[in-house]
C-alpha cells in the first residue's frame, strides 16, 4: 500500500479526519467536563453558605431587640464578633467558640449590616479592600483589595418581634476553588494535546486497517485484469501467428486450407468460453440471485453428470464411481443449470489431474440440514500453500497441464461463486500425490407439512 500514492494519499485524508473529528469530540467533551465540575463546586459552595448562613440567621433572630443594634447577647453566640467602630485583630481570638466552626478554619467571613448598608460588625477573616455596601440579591461575588474573590450570601435578619433589623453576609473566599479548576484546566489544556498526538497515530493505523480490504480488492482487480488480458492475449496472438503464416503461402491446397482453419476454429473456441466464463462471472458478482430458485432433485444431477463424463473417464483409463448414500432423494432449492454445471466442473477437473489407472468418486449423501457432494479423486494433489488460492480466478496449480487441456484458471472459481450463490460452502482436503477431496454443503429445502399450519385437536 505505501508504494502506491493514490492509497498513500487516501490514507492521510482518512488518518487527518479521523484525528480532527476526535479532536473536536474531545475538545466538546473536556470542555464538557470543565464545566461539569466546575458546576457541582458551585452548588456544593452554595448549599454549604446556604446552611452555615442559615444556622446563624436563626440563632441570631433570637436575640436581636432594636433594628441595627447589636443585642448583649450577641458575644454568647458570637464571642469574637468584631464591632466595626472598634480595632479588631485579623484572625479571630479563640476559632474555637465559634457557633460555627466552619468560620474558624479562615476562609469565611461573616458580616452583620444595617437597613441603610453600613458595616455593624464582622467576624472570621477581614478581606482588605473589601465594599462595606450591601449589594442587592441574595448572592454575590466580591473582590478585596489584593484580587481575591469571595462568593457571599446575603440573608435579611429580622429583630425578635419581626421588625427588618438589617442583613447576615456570609461570604467564603473562592481561591482554593480557582486554584483547583486551574488545575482542571490546565490538565486539559495539557492533555488535550496528548490525548491528539495518541489520536492521531490510532487514526493512522485505523486509517490503514480499514483500507486494507479495499486495496486487496484493488489488487485483486489489477492481477485479474492482467490475468485476462494475458488469457485473451495467448490465443489471439496464435490465431494472428496462424492467419500470417496463411497468408506469406501463395498457393495453399485443401488440406493447409482445412488445417488453418481448424487452428482458428480451436482458438476461437477457446476465445468464446473465456469470455463467456469472465461474463458469467461478472454477472454473478453483479446480481448472485437473479434468476428464480425450483425444488431440484440432487440424485438426478449427480447421476446425469456420472453418465455424461464416462466417456471422458474412460478416456482417461480413470474409473469414475458414483456412490449415493441416501435413501430418499434429496431436493433443495436452487438453480438446477448452475448445480450441474458446479459438479461437471469438479469432476472434470477431477479426471483431468488424475493419473491413468485412478478413481474418481462422486458421492452424495446427507446430514440434518445439508445435502453433502463430495468429490474425490486419486489425482497429483494440492500443497498447502496452493490451498489458499486454488479458488482465485485464473490461478492454475499445473499451469502447463491446464494450457494442454484448454484450462484457463477459471473452473474452481465458477464453482465458489455458485456455492456461494446457493448459500452453501465448499471446502478442499488434499495431500501431494494422494488426491483431492472438494466437499460442497447446500441446504436441504423444507418439506412442508402435509396437515399444513394448522392442528387440529384431537377428538376425546
Amino acid at each position: 500500500m505505501q508504494q502506491n500514492q493514490l492509497f498513500e494519499k487516501t490514507r492521510w485524508q482518512l488518518a487527518c479526519w479521523y484525528a480532527g473529528v476526535m479532536g473536536v469530540i474531545l475538545s466538546i467533551c473536556g470542555f464538557g467536563v470543565y464545566e461539569a465540575i466546575a458546576h457541582a463546586h458551585k452548588i456544593t459552595l452554595d448549599r454549604e453558605l446556604e446552611s452555615v448562613a442559615g444556622t446563624i440567621h436563626d440563632s441570631l433572630e433570637t436575640v436581636l431587640e432594636e433594628p441595627g443594634i447589636l443585642a448583649p447577647d450577641l458575644r454568647r453566640f458570637l464571642p469574637n464578633l468584631c464591632i466595626a467602630t472598634e480595632k479588631c485583630a485579623t484572625e479571630p481570638r479563640n476559632p474555637h467558640l465559634h457557633l460555627v466552626g466552619a468560620i474558624a478554619q479562615g476562609d469565611y467571613y461573616l458580616r452583620l449590616v444595617n437597613l441603610s448598608g453600613n458595616l455593624v460588625a464582622l467576624a472570621g477573616i477581614h478581606p482588605p479592600g473589601l465594599s462595606t455596601q450591601s449589594i442587592p440579591g441574595k448572592w454575590q461575588t466580591v473582590v478585596d483589595g489584593n484580587g481575591i474573590r469571595y462568593h457571599q450570601i446575603s440573608v435579611t435578619l429580622h429583630t425578635q418581634d419581626y421588625r427588618d433589623w438589617g442583613y447576615l453576609q456570609l461570604g467564603r473566599s473562592l481561591a482554593e476553588w480557582e486554584h483547583y479548576l486551574s488545575f482542571i484546566k490546565l490538565s486539559l489544556i495539557f492533555g488535550l494535546p496528548l490525548a491528539l498526538l495518541l489520536v492521531g497515530f490510532a487514526s493512522w493505523w485505523l486509517a490503514g486497517l480499514a483500507m486494507q480490504p479495499i486495496y486487496q480488492s484493488y489488487q485483486q482487480i489489477q492481477q485479474f485484469t492482467a490475468d485476462a488480458a494475458h488469457e485473451l492475449r495467448t490465443p489471439l496472438a496464435a490465431v494472428r501467428a496462424t492467419v500470417e503464416s496463411t497468408l506469406r503461402i501463395t498457393q495453399l491446397n485443401e488440406v493447409e486450407i482445412r488445417e488453418t482453419l481448424n487452428s482458428i476454429h480451436r482458438q476461437n473456441h477457446r476465445l468464446s468460453q473465456l469470455v463467456k466464463d469472465l461474463l458469467w462471472l461478472s454477472r454473478m458478482d453483479r446480481q448472485n440471485r437473479a434468476k428464480e430458485k425450483k425444488l431440484c432433485c440432487l440424485n438426478d444431477i449427480i447421476s446425469d453428470v456420472q453418465e455424461e463424463l464416462a466417456a471422458l473417464a474412460i478416456a482417461a483409463n480413470l474409473t469414475l464411481i458414483k456412490n449415493i448414500n441416501v435413501a430418499q432423494p434429496l431436493t433443495i432449492v436452487a438453480d438446477e443449470e448452475q448445480l450441474y454445471r458446479l459438479v461437471m466442473n469438479l469432476v472434470s477437473n477431477a479426471i483431468q489431474y488424475s493419473h491413468s489407472g485412478g478413481e474418481v468418486t462422486l458421492i452424495l449423501e446427507k446430514s440434518a440440514s445439508d445435502a453433502i457432494i463430495q468429490i474425490q479423486d486419486t489425482g497429483i494433489g494440492i500443497s498447502p500453500e496452493e490451498q489458499t488460492r486454488i479458488f482465485d480466478r485464473f490461478y492454475r496449480v499445473n499451469s502447463d497441464r491446464s494450457r494442454s487441456t484448454g484450462g484457463a484458471g477459471l473452473g474452481l472459481a465458477i464453482a465458489e461463486a455458485i456455492v456461494k450463490n446457493h448459500n452453501g460452502q465448499i471446502q478442499l482436503q488434499s495431500q501431494l500425490a494422494k488426491g483431492s477431496i472438494f466437499t460442497i454443503r447446500l441446504p436441504l429445502a423444507k418439506t412442508p407439512s402435509p396437515f399444513g399450519n394448522k392442528i387440529k385437536p384431537a377428538k376425546i
